[in-house]
């Protein structure tokens, strides 16, 4: 009976010691898996725990995202999980989205990973018409998406209507057109079989580097009003703060880049951005809710963030290849030093042996003198001749047998010269590329994100104790020269591309019903119409041409 209790209470006891936990989903863009939390788990458990499972080292770009009501907010690393205003029954969902969009994917991408769940990303919201593309851009994205599922065309698997099943393009577009699927299927493919040889992150960075290119990309609206109360939205992407009139989303009408913006807080619904020239007063809008207030704030924050880590990975990158290199140039002159002492044995072994063949040839020559006067001095007897004969075979195979050790001693002391001249060139070769390892010039990764380096990166020099790395002006013509053949490349590519892009607008132009156009379509035509390519970057670089000052005048008059 006793034991029975004991039992029990035992049992009892481990029981309570076992933490409680509690169910969550994760939904990323092409799966979903499910984890048990314990209680006390804050929000970078969680995530740490899902960026392990896909194996994501490019942890900065993303965030967990939840649903309260009508608006979304993501998860805080420092905060419990189940503190957080979300739902308590299980599974908990969460979907683990990008956060932050690269400015140049191409550039800012490293993992295959990460640019796999962009690139869905990015699909999707152009899908969904959350990011505006336009009809002959939609049609080219989607051949790159045919060619990262399917792999090359093959005009014997890949028939007619292999397509039928596949979400390609905006309902939108299709709408717009007096297009059958098939005729639309016959010009994505005709795009799909010129992407032949691209393997399937190939073609998603592709999509990625023209869809970055797109008017909405990356950015996040917020509904804002200024001091004379005008309806307002606030754009926050990559490039920095574009004000958006309600209904014009392409087209900001001013912007902010990151660069020129010190500080920004809020307090209640009052939002304050401080110009990077204190001459310039800060400029105030008003958000009307409180939320979308904090969402923004923690946006700053975290972006900060992201650049603090970029910051970190560049000084860790420069420190690592400052070792590496210190690590070679000691390796050069151990094996120099290497070198230097097998030449010196060398030498030392071929004088040796050289005096020791001299030495043999002089014993030989005195054998061949003692030979002759034996000779001479011969007794008349038989029995001395016989004995003499006997002397004189010994003498002559002696002397022969010096003869070949004085001959064999005269070719090793030849081939250990040979040595000594061997030893010697990997000794020039040794201090030759010592020369190469501390002469060799160092280029720093380039930095995407506009923003100044922590103090004790920009004081990290690149010399060691015995080491400096600088640039020579040949290799500097040569980067130069490099950088104007790729931007030749880059120029001829896209000038290739938007001929391309304006050859099917100018085919499918006929088919179009214009009484179908949003007016997104209306506001795109009217950019592109204005100025030959609508362009993103072109269109935020003429923004910000104008003083900050005439910029924040602009917007309160608005």
């Amino acid at each position: 009976m006793a034991g029975a209790i004991a039992s029990r209470m035992s049992f009892s006891s481990l029981k309570r010691k076992q933490p409680k936990t509690f169910t969550v989903r994760i939904v990323t863009m092409d799966a979903e898996m499910e984890f048990n939390c314990e209680m006390k788990w804050k929000g970078k458990d969680l995530f740490d725990l899902v960026c392990r499972t896909l194996g994501l080292r490019e942890t900065w770009f993303f965030g967990l995202q939840y649903t309260i009501k009508d608006t979304v907010a993501w998860l805080k690393m420092d905060k419990k999980v189940l503190d957080h205003d979300v739902s308590k029954e299980e599974p908990v969902t969460f979907h683990f989205l990008a956060k932050f969009y690269p400015e140049n994917a191409e550039e800012e991408l490293v993992q295959e990973i990460t640019q796999h769940l962009f690139f869905l990303q990015v699909k999707k919201q152009i899908l969904d018409e959350k990011i505006y593309c336009p009809p002959e851009a939609s049609v080219l994205l989607a051949s790159y998406a045919v060619q990262a599922k399917y792999g090359d065309y093959d005009p014997s698997v890949h028939k007619r209507g292999f397509l039928a099943q596949e979400e390609l393009l905006p309902k939108r577009v299709i709408n717009l057109y007096q297009m059958t699927p098939e005729m639309w299927e016959e010009r994505i493919t005709a795009w799909y079989a010129e992407h032949r040889g691209r393997a399937r992150d190939e073609a998603e960075m592709e999509y990625l580097k023209i869809a970055q290119d797109l008017e909405m990309y990356g950015v996040n609206y917020f509904a804002i009003r200024n001091k004379k109360g005008t309806e307002l939205l606030l754009g926050v992407d990559a490039l920095g703060l574009h004000i958006y009139d309600p209904e014009n989303r392409l087209t900001p009408k001013i912007s902010f880049p990151w660069n020129e913006i010190r500080n920004i807080s809020y307090s209640d619904k009052e939002f304050t951005i401080k110009p990077l020239d204190k001459k310039i007063d800060v400029f105030k809008f008003n958000s009307s809710k409180l939320r979308v207030n904090k969402l923004m704030e923690r946006q700053r924050l975290a972006r900060e963030k992201q650049m603090r880590e970029e910051a970190e990975r560049t000084r860790d990158e420069l420190e690592r290849r400052l070792l590496q290199m210190k690590e070679e140039a000691t390796m050069a002159n151990e094996a120099l030093m290497r070198s230097e002492e097998t030449a010196d044995l060398l030498a030392e072994k071929a004088q040796i042996t050289e005096e020791e063949a001299k030495l043999l040839a002089q014993k030989a020559a005195e054998a061949e003198q003692e030979m002759q006067r034996i000779k001479a001095t011969a007794i008349r007897t038989e029995e001395e001749k016989r004995l003499m004969e006997q002397k004189v075979l010994e003498a002559e195979v002696l002397a022969l047998k010096m003869a070949e050790e004085s001959e064999r001693r005269a070719k090793e002391a030849d081939q250990l010269k040979q040595d000594l001249q061997e030893a010697r060139e990997a000794e020039r070769r040794a201090k030759q590329k010592l020369l190469e390892i501390t002469t060799k010039p160092t280029y720093p990764p380039m930095n995407p994100i506009p923003a100044p380096l922590p103090p004790d990166i920009t004081s990290f020099n690149l010399i060691g104790d015995s080491l400096s790395f600088d640039f020579k002006d040949t290799d500097m013509k040569r980067l130069s020269m490099e950088i104007e053949k790729e931007k030749v490349e880059y120029m001829e590519k896209s000038k290739h591309l938007q001929e391309q892009l304006n050859e099917l607008k100018t085919e499918i132009e006929a088919l179009k019903l214009k009484e179908r156009e949003t007016a997104l379509d209306i506001l795109h035509n009217e950019n592109s119409d204005r100025s030959g390519t609508s362009s993103k970057h072109n269109t935020i670089k003429k923004l910000t041409l104008q003083s900050a000052k005439s910029r924040v005048a602009f917007f309160e008059e608005l």
